[in-house]
């Protein structure tokens, strides 16, 4: 177990630089930063100046050399169009973004798993036809109709939401939260329901499909046949070995949550890390865009690795074969 620990971590490491490294190459000739930092005043040699103090000039392998090393101790620069550091920026925007990537995330899954076990036990039933079609909008629909489509019946149609911002937050040291102020939690509902929708419907689809092919194996059969109760067989027997697929799907969405929750702040303005990278292509800012990036990539890796260390403890199989 240590030694498979061991191997991802240093697998790891090698998908970061990796990530480090396009991220900074595919950011590195987006434009001049320098022409969003100066005025149409400014002589040649006072960008040129500036060039060289912001190491500009250096060639791209020890500039992306210096940002890996920086990285690694927090430091991502400072902000070309805010001019201020960028850890800074990040750590006053990553709560807004986790918080609303952590209320998707349960919404997807304390819906999604049941809806999903409802449609595989009773697929004739009316409530099973009306999930299904709620998936099938969940999954036509792109997230950013979507939003506006709440925004307009319950934000302007109805005024029960509030349509943008993240409302009243509660401070505990750099970390903020909405979750203990009612505005907070108004303004919470419309933005992570949006984003929580397509992962809900995937989920739900994926338990319902896994879940009728499990119900067909022999050993489903073979628990009937033993006179197990319904419930038995279906909540420890048939979910449980439905939930090897489903962990590797969700933790993948869950990171994808985090990654693609720019479109749902954009929609919603709401004051995390996407509507943040989204500015700064604008002005590109590329230490934002290439920690932002650095940041996403970190989300993915940790998830992973925690969805491959829960395969063993939900399926023996795989312990069996690592001893």
């Amino acid at each position: 177990m240590l030694n498979f620990i061991a191997r991802r971590i240093f697998q790891s490491i090698f998908v970061m630089l990796a990530v480090g490294f396009i991220a900074f190459a595919m950011f590195r000739y987006v434009g001049d930063p320098i022409n969003n930092l100066v005025g149409q005043d400014t002589t040649l040699a006072q960008r040129a100046k500036l060039k060289q103090e912001l190491g500009l000039n250096d060639p791209f392998f020890v500039q992306y050399a210096r940002f890996i090393g920086n990285a690694v101790h927090g430091d991502f620069g400072v902000s070309y169009r805010q001019r201020v550091p960028v850890r800074q920026l990040i750590e006053s925007r990553m709560p807004a973004t986790l918080e609303l990537s952590f209320a998707s995330a349960i919404i997807a899954l304390f819906l999604g798993i049941p809806m999903g076990i409802y449609t595989a036990l009773k697929r004739r039933g009316v409530l099973s036809h009306s999930f299904m079609t709620i998936s099938l909008i969940g999954i036509s629909l792109p997230t950013f109709l979507t939003g506006i489509l709440m925004i307009l019946v319950f934000g302007v149609l109805l005024r029960w939401l509030p349509t943008f911002g993240r409302g009243e937050v509660v401070h505990f040291g750099w970390w903020s939260s909405g979750f203990f102020t009612e505005s907070g939690w108004k303004s919470i509902l419309m933005p992570a329901f949006t984003l929580a929708l397509f992962q809900m419907t995937l989920i739900m689809r994926l338990v319902r499909a896994e879940m009728l092919e499990v119900m067909q194996t022999d050993f489903i059969k073979f628990a009937r046949a033993r006179g197990l109760p319904e419930r038995i067989i279906n909540f420890r027997h048939a979910l449980k070995n439905t939930l090897v697929p489903v962990i590797t799907i969700t933790g993948l969405q869950l990171g994808s949550i985090i990654a693609f929750s720019i479109i749902t702040e954009t929609v919603f303005q709401w004051p995390g890390m996407g509507l943040l990278f989204i500015q700064s292509i604008g002005a590109v800012d590329i230490p934002v865009m290439a920690a932002y990036l650095l940041m996403i990539g970190f989300f993915f890796v940790v998830i992973n690795l925690v969805v491959d260390l829960l395969y063993f403890a939900v399926d023996p199989r795989l312990r069996v074969q690592k001893s």
